[in-house]
């Protein structure tokens, strides 16, 4: 399991769509439609009875690297201590 401490956006944001700062859903699939739309989730009308749709969902990872690029690093400070002290680091202090 991870237990790190991170936020839901990637480092660099979601590509398109940002820095996610409210409260979100994590959606098992996939969702039709562009970017930004707004989804109205409702209660499923039929009784699903197939194992899939009952089995409990144990999330043990969430990938937050950059997804620009390689993306290798899932927090800021996992980054700053691969690459050390950059000269954009010097210019800013």
């Amino acid at each position: 399991f991870d237990l790190t401490e991170k936020r839901i956006t990637p480092l660099g944001g979601f590509p398109h769509y940002g820095v996610v700062n409210e409260d979100f859903v994590i959606i098992k699939g996939s969702c039709v439609g562009v970017k930004k739309r707004v989804l109205t989730l409702r209660k499923s009308l039929r009784v699903h009875t197939k194992r899939s749709a009952l089995e409990n969902v144990n999330l043990k990872f969430i990938d937050t690297s950059s997804k620009f690029g390689h993306g290798r690093f899932q927090t800021i400070k996992e980054k700053k201590a691969f690459m050390g002290t950059l000269k954009k680091d010097l210019t800013e202090a």
